[in-house]
């Protein structure tokens, strides 16, 4: 578990073991949207030793460390800090913050970063702000395309849309205020994304796996799938919208924050198989959606399970299982019947 402070704790058998995995206080500063923000293992983490973590230093800009386990699995070896990839941030918000591995077949790692306060960035495909970035760290971990740039240890994926093209060659997708998390079914890789809104909507976007990258969603040109701003806007066409959004207005709700989750591929619960489970912060209202064989989604609400201003992220095990952190503390998600029954057929 990610402490927003700098430490990554373990639970055990039920047991939240004193001693943390690894703790980065002395390299960040935390509060508001700013601390350790996410943390990824290798996909051969079980012979490297290898994982990754996103978190703002005590400048307040972005940096992807590696790490290695020490000899004991349960702690990690601070001493084998190695950067991968840092950028400055304008500000103290807007920082996304989560990574993932994309399938094992490809192993290229996904990285979130928010608009860092400046909106017009998120269209800006020179900087790094508003994307979800796309980079090759190798099977071994060794990959460098950056051997004369001691704080750019990692390789760019040729399949990236913007290689050998105008853009950073970082950028899979872009158009994102914060998309504080996001998820790769491990299924089959297709991308799901939570993007945090400004006045009007939160909202949750796709990507699906056969993808060749480059959409773009939007931001800040549109929110949800209204018109934000016109300036430096293309047409609509050149947008991709999200499946889902929660509108700030509606009656009896508090929608301000999207918490993306993870679609569930566990052995356990056969009836939650295929769901795409995520929530809003602030009101602490559950959804599940799953895309339908005619394009088309299907998304119903699970009401409010622990609590507004509660869970601030999913997590899923080895096997697919799907589990929540909240200040209350760490809860799994089940599920013994079919949720909903319908006629229709989902991917």
């Amino acid at each position: 578990m990610v402490e927003q402070g700098g430490a990554i704790k373990i639970v055990q058998n039920g047991i939240h073991l004193p001693t943390p995995f690894l703790d980065i206080n002395s390299l960040t500063a935390s509060g508001g949207e700013s601390g350790l923000l996410g943390l990824a293992f290798h996909p051969n983490y079980a012979s490297n030793g290898y994982f990754y973590i996103n978190y703002t230093d005590l400048n307040g800009d972005t940096v992807i460390d590696r790490f290695s386990v020490s000899a004991n699995s349960n702690i990690a070896d601070f001493s084998s800090r190695h950067q991968i990839l840092n950028f400055d941030q304008p500000y103290g918000n807007h920082n996304g913050g989560d990574l993932h591995f994309g399938p094992q077949q490809e192993g290229y790692l996904y990285i979130s970063s928010g608009d860092g306060g400046e909106a017009g960035e998120a269209q800006n495909l020179n900087s790094l702000l508003g994307n979800i970035l796309r980079i090759e760290v190798g099977a071994d971990g060794q990959a460098d395309d950056f051997i004369n740039d001691t704080e750019r240890n990692y390789a760019i994926p040729p399949g990236n849309p913007y290689v050998g093209t105008s853009g950073a060659d970082e950028i899979w997708v872009s158009g994102l205020r914060n998309p504080w998390r996001f998820s790769l079914d491990r299924l089959n890789g297709d991308l799901y994304i939570g993007d945090v809104g400004e006045d009007l909507f939160e909202e949750f976007n796709y990507q699906p796996s056969t993808s060749m990258g480059g959409e773009n969603f939007g931001w800040p040109c549109y929110e949800g799938s209204s018109v934000f701003s016109s300036g430096g806007c293309g047409s609509i066409d050149q947008y991709e919208f999200p499946f889902s959004s929660l509108a700030h207005d509606l009656p009896d709700t508090n929608y301000c924050t999207a918490v993306g989750g993870f679609v569930y591929r566990g052995p356990t619960y056969a009836a939650l198989n295929g769901w795409y489970f995520h929530t809003d912060w602030c009101d602490g209202e559950f959804f599940v959606s799953r895309r339908l064989k005619n394009g088309d989604w299907e998304t119903h609400s699970l009401g409010t399970l622990v609590g507004g201003f509660a869970v601030t992220g999913f997590g899923e095990s080895e096997t697919g299982e799907l589990y929540l952190v909240a200040w209350s503390g760490l809860f799994q998600i089940v599920g013994e019947d079919e949720i909903f029954l319908n006629g229709f057929e989902a991917n």
